[in-house]
């Protein structure tokens, strides 16, 4: 085969004076391969001639207008999909081995009379016109907290020109978590702003509203339209489906959760002593991202709008009736409060980990807010008073877990079915009414001595250890003999005998 490099030669050659076939030689080349090239004045790559014809015949030449008005009707169907069909229809007439030519056959279709694909028009980003966010998981990097699975996802919050980006720790896709986090990013930028895209969450974009009927129903929800107007900001949305259209906040998670996972590994561990040393960690690591921005981040701080005066508030504000079990049901789920207020309504505040509970404009108790649905969480002292009183009910409480504080209690109450039968959820309980009327953490050592030295647990044994202030020994008390240093004499003088 002739290269261009023999050609450009040969064209050199020439030049210099060099007859025809003296310049063939030296170039390589044949006398009439060097006339048809100096003739044509072009080199072989550009005289090529362009392979457009089948070397063998097409094995599906017959039924390519079968598959062809499939494809029209159906563009989405596979080409094997379309391969077994007609295996099944023709049978032995195509092989497993042929799947590959079809395959070419209808990608080359796809390519000239196909469909249209959808066209990803690149955006040029402005400074301080739109911000981004959403939540992602991160239980798939094996965090723990002192050896637990911290399960747990963040709000991620990312300026599209800078690509400034902030996170939150967070368990739930609530309007809760979506206005802390956002409220979290806003004021550590320092500014505001002109928009901000989120994708169709349901705590925030009304799914109801179609494109082009806002007028009747309104695109955003009632509490998260509020949260825009306080900071000013101009609320978007995706199309539902469209994740590329929140695409600067989407390729950040996958930045972002690499760069934390290769901070885990240069960590040595992952697993934290708390979630403060944990965030503590998080937050370090963003910072470390968010350096490299700085040139850029300064073109968007020239514009930003500035802070409120103060934060939205970011609770949910209801009411809440008190029922005869001494519930409330919040979000699914169980609290218990004070008997005192069965029957009344009272006010629920609800936070993103905890909820508050108002009654004539006093904070009545603050409850750690429980994850999913159908949870419960009942303390044994907002109740004791009345089930201390009618302790049959105690065996078949819905609740009953709850009533023991730690293990040991139930380790006393198991004893204590053993040993008093029937009577032992009333010996329990009125342990349990000692550790509402004393201390919990005194109830609890009491018991402990009383497992650690084999003594029988009774109501009357923990009353006394706990209410004459006995005191009892530490779990970790260790008691050392005093030392005989006579011995260490004796050993020392025998020594220097046996030398002398």
């Amino acid at each position: 085969m002739v290269k261009d490099q023999q050609v450009r030669r040969l064209f050199t050659l020439l030049q210099t004076g060099n007859s025809q076939a003296v310049a063939a030689v030296q170039a390589g080349l044949d006398v009439k391969t060097a006339r048809k090239y100096r003739r044509l004045g072009r080199l072989p790559s550009e005289v090529r001639v362009t392979h457009n014809w089948r070397t063998r015949e097409d094995p599906f030449a017959e039924v390519w207008e079968e598959v062809r008005q499939e494809l029209a009707v159906n563009p989405g169907l596979q080409a094997n999909t379309l391969f077994h069909a007609l295996q099944r229809k023709y049978p032995g007439r195509f092989q497993d081995g042929q799947m590959r030519t079809l395959q070419r056959r209808i990608k080359t279709w796809r390519a000239l009379e196909g469909p249209a694909k959808e066209v990803f028009f690149a955006q040029e980003h402005q400074a301080g016109r739109l911000c981004q966010s959403d939540f992602t998981h991160l239980s798939d990097l094996g965090i723990t907290l002192a050896g637990q699975p911290f399960d747990h996802m963040v709000y991620h919050f990312v300026l599209t020109y800078s690509n400034w980006e902030q996170c939150t720790v967070c368990f739930s896709e609530s309007f809760e978590s979506l206005a802390e986090g956002l409220q979290n990013a806003l004021w550590a930028l320092g500014g505001v702003p002109a928009e901000h895209c989120t994708d169709r969450l349901s705590s925030a974009v009304n799914n109801l509203a179609r494109n082009g009927d806002q007028q009747r129903e309104p695109a955003f929800t009632r509490r998260y339209q509020a949260l825009l107007d306080h900071y000013g900001l101009t609320g978007r949305k995706i199309q539902a489906g469209k994740a590329n259209e929140n695409g600067d906040v989407e390729q950040r998670h996958y930045r972002f959760k690499q760069a934390l996972d290769q901070a885990l590994m240069l960590r040595g561990s992952r697993d934290f002593a708390s979630r403060e040393e944990y965030e503590r960690f998080m937050g370090e690591l963003i910072d470390q991202l968010n350096a490299g921005r700085r040139r850029r981040l300064m073109e968007e701080l020239a514009v930003l709008r500035s802070l409120p005066n103060n934060r939205y508030e970011s609770c949910q504000r209801f009411e809440a009736s008190v029922d005869s079990g001494s519930l409330i049901h919040v979000d699914r789920n169980a609290y218990s409060v004070a008997s005192r207020l069965i029957g009344e309504s009272v006010e629920i505040r609800l936070y993103v980990e905890h909820l508050e509970v108002w009654y004539a404009q006093r904070l009545i108790e603050r409850l750690p807010r429980l994850r999913g649905r159908n949870k419960h969480c009942v303390s044994y002292r907002h109740i004791i008073d009345w089930l201390v009183r009618k302790p049959g009910a105690f065996e078949q409480y819905r609740y009953r877990e709850d009533l023991f504080p730690t293990s040991r209690f139930r380790m006393a109450y198991d004893s204590l079915k053993q040993t008093h039968g029937d009577r032992a959820s009333k010996a329990y309980l009125l342990i349990l009414y000692l550790a509402a009327r004393e201390t919990e953490a005194g109830v609890d050592e009491a018991l402990r001595h009383l497992f650690r030295e084999g003594q029988p647990i009774s109501f009357e044994a923990v009353e006394a250890l706990v209410r004459r202030g006995q005191e009892i020994p530490s779990a970790t008390q260790v008691t050392v003999e005093p030392v005989d240093l006579a011995g260490y004499d004796a050993l020392m003088t025998g020594s220097e005998e046996v030398a002398s």
